[in-house]
């Protein structure tokens, strides 16, 4: 390992293979040509865009993140850029129909605890800090004259050769053309902030690479892209998500993590140890090795779940969080810390218990009851209807890994 002439970064080859390999699907325009950028020395500006659709960054965020950290780690100038222009727009990436249009109240909620969340990860402090841009600092200052001449390196035919599009006419489902402009707003976040890398997932393949034509166009400027690999099931092509009811936030509690990691299907394990977590590349040979070798794929998840808790909480977390896990799931006992669940009235429908738990809509909610996912005092509840009267005392479990306690 060596640090460059110019003593900004550090030129380490087997971290910059890393780089260009662990989890990455394509580098934009090679990555031989990224290679020898980094190898020279240069320090690069780079940057991740995230539209706070949500209150919470998850593993799928993380793993685009750690990448982040990690060109940190090497002395390059890294910016989270927080979409909170672009996610009033939605990002019409992957979607059947258009996405609901956030309000610019609702976009500033969502962000509030984004920099703690993502601090688990990256440095925002010290040396080499990474930093934080909104892109409403420029897209919001634009007038309509600069949204047509930027829209002019454009065509309505390359647009529609987006797939989501085309499967979208093929079911004669309307596009709006504000989703038209999403992929342009994007690109000239690379414009503003004048980037050399963009990072994101496959998904936003079509949105980096409209950077890359803006800011070549408008700048003259090269800019590379790396494409990650999603983190989803191998096996129905599903990302993590809140509706197949495997998303895991980086906010969620020590022994909610946990637990979540080991309700995940046995084939997303090699996937979150090589996207979400910094496990050596020897040390995920070794596990899938022993996968190979008819290992119970328990104790492997237990690896797994141990070393994201330790990562986005600490390892004595992650210790008393596996503690709890074989306690309670193992030997069939109740957590000793459920949280106390407070309720204006204790009687109460099914539907409306399973919501006062956290549980986000009323979909969620009846499809967990649908699956037998609801059990108060270890009785399966199956109708939402149902009146149930509660004491203090009694608990409520939803899932296989939560638990509340009435107060």
């Amino acid at each position: 390992m060596k640090k460059s002439v110019a003593g900004k970064t550090i030129v380490d080859k087997t971290k910059i293979e890393e780089l260009l390999f662990r989890g990455v699907d394509t580098v934009y325009p090679t990555r031989d040509a990224l290679r020898a950028v980094l190898l020279s020395g240069k320090r690069i500006r780079l940057y991740l865009g995230i539209d706070p659709t949500s209150p919470h960054l998850h593993l799928g965020h993380a793993e685009n993140i750690l990448m982040l950290r990690k060109f940190q780690d090497l002395g390059h100038e890294v910016i989270l850029l927080m979409g909170d222009f672009t996610g009033r727009i939605g990002d019409p990436t992957d979607k059947l129909a258009a996405r609901t249009q956030l309000t610019e109240k609702e976009v500033k909620e969502n962000l509030k605890t984004f920099k703690k969340q993502a601090s688990k990860i990256l440095r925002f402090t010290g040396e080499n800090a990474a930093k934080i841009k909104f892109n409403a600092s420029w897209h919001s200052k634009l007038t309509f004259e600069e949204v047509i001449k930027l829209s002019a390196h454009f065509t309505v035919q390359q647009m529609l050769e987006r797939s989501m599009f085309q499967e979208r006419m093929k079911a004669g489902k309307p596009i709006g053309l504000h989703e038209f402009l999403y992929p342009l707003m994007q690109g000239y976040d690379s414009v503003v902030m004048d980037v050399d890398l963009e990072i994101g997932g496959t998904d936003q393949t079509f949105n980096m690479l409209a950077g890359r034509t803006l800011l070549k166009s408008m700048k003259g400027k090269e800019k590379f892209v790396i494409t990650n690999r999603l983190l989803e099931d191998p096996t129905t092509g599903k990302k993590m998500s809140k509706t197949e009811g495997t998303l895991i936030n980086l906010d969620d509690e020590p022994n909610d993590m946990f637990g979540k990691v080991m309700a995940c299907p046995d084939e997303l394990m090699l996937h979150i140890m090589e996207l979400s977590t910094l496990m050596t590349a020897t040390r995920i040979e070794e596990l899938k090795n022993k996968l190979k070798k008819g290992e119970n794929p328990r104790d492997i998840k237990l690896v797994v779940a141990k070393e994201v808790v330790s990562l986005y909480h600490s390892g004595k977390e992650a210790d008393e969080a596996h503690a709890e896990w074989l306690r309670v799931f193992s030997k069939k006992e109740r957590p000793e810390d459920a949280p106390k669940l407070k309720l204006k009235s204790k009687q109460i429908s099914l539907l409306e218990l399973v919501l006062a738990t956290g549980v986000p809509s009323k979909s969620e909610a009846r499809r967990l009851i649908e699956q037998n996912a609801v059990k108060i005092n270890d009785a399966v509840k199956k109708d939402g209807n149902e009146l149930v009267t509660l004491r203090p005392g009694d608990v409520i479990r939803i899932g296989k890994h939560r638990f509340f306690e009435i107060a």
